[in-house]
């Protein structure tokens, strides 16, 4: 039996968007949080747990989508012909951010409020957008033969936009224990009072989208509730609930450290149902990652540059946050 480069790559892509939902994820969470807290000096905190990772954080991003072209170059045709406005407008919200972070340190103070604005504007806007497109990811997208024939406006939907208000609460979420990890005194009192709602707040959108989208989609509702799939799948809600009763015990005894990897496990489950109920479709409903695929010489080529590449992101990533471990605090920055 020959290897097969399309599961290979599937596997990159998956876990490349992964890493972009989990490390891109908490520092647009903070740009979410930012309204909450008033105090300049706090504010500062709180960029600055991210300011030293944050952009090498969207090399995933970059990895995620670069592989598609490459080695599904259907999926990537379809999706981004579905998806433009969407992504667009993610982007758009991406750059704001970026922006906001280099300029905001270095405005004159009566300005400062424009870029804090740009900050949370931005935040909002590529979280939002992420979801939506997400939201219609699942919805599926009309192809005829191997052609988009959708309408620009088709990701449209209220299932997706209920995504997007649903990933906007998860990244809240996610910056809130980041900051309870990285910060101490009263901003890290503040985000322990915030993370117990939110974390009911997240298992309530968690369990609308769980239920709408079987029942939007008779295919996804027979792979979860069929026999015996039904035996096989259900460990995830199971696990589910117990992460969120973990974590509601862990913010109410003030931990540092376990809020964050519990969350960091709730994303991981809700990632793992999304493949689920979408595998083996890279064009749902009906397009497989084999169907998708780019001939295997190509794969193949890419797969040497990947495997290359790939340690070196996650080497230089991990560096990055071993050196700027540890608390940030207002007075000292890390220590």
């Amino acid at each position: 039996m020959g290897i097969d480069l399309s599961l290979i790559w599937a596997a990159i892509i998956a876990f490349g968007v992964m890493m972009y939902v989990v490390m891109d994820g908490f520092d647009l969470g903070i740009g979410i949080l930012f309204p909450f807290v008033k105090r300049k000096g706090e504010r500062d905190v709180m960029m600055n747990t991210v300011a030293p990772v944050w952009d090498g954080n969207e090399t995933w991003l970059v990895l995620g989508g670069a592989a598609l072209f490459g080695a599904f170059p259907l999926a990537y045709a379809v999706v981004l012909s579905a998806l433009y406005l969407p992504l667009i407008l993610m982007l758009l919200g991406l750059i704001f951010r970026g922006v906001a972070f280099e300029f905001r340190f270095k405005a004159k103070a009566d300005k400062r409020h424009l870029w804090d604005k740009a900050f949370i504007g931005g935040s909002l806007t590529a979280t939002f957008f992420q979801g939506v497109a997400l939201g219609a990811y699942i919805d599926g997208f009309a192809v005829v033969e191997r052609v988009y024939v959708g309408g620009a406006f088709a990701w449209l939907t209220p299932f997706s936009l209920f995504c997007g208000l649903a990933l906007i609460v998860a990244y809240a979420l996610l910056g809130c224990t980041w900051l309870i990890m990285k910060t101490e005194g009263r901003l890290q009192q503040q985000m322990h009072d915030l993370a117990r709602p939110l974390v009911f707040v997240v298992l309530a959108v968690t369990g609308i989208v769980s239920l709408w989208t079987p029942l939007a989609h008779a295919e996804i509702a027979a792979r979860w509730f069929s026999l015996p799939n039904l035996f096989w799948f259900l460990p995830v809600p199971l696990l589910v609930l117990l992460c969120t009763w973990a974590l509601l015990r862990a913010v109410a005894s003030n931990a540092h450290y376990s809020p964050f990897l519990l969350t960091l496990a709730l994303i991981f489950l809700g990632y793992s149902g999304l493949g689920i109920s979408l595998w083996p479709y890279i064009i749902p409903p009906s397009i497989s990652i084999w169907e998708a695929a780019a001939p295997p010489q190509s794969q193949g080529f890419m797969l040497v540059g990947a495997l290359f590449i790939i340690p070196f992101i996650l080497g230089y990533t991990a560096w990055s946050y071993y050196v700027f471990r540890g608390k940030v605090t207002e007075e000292d920055g890390y220590h």
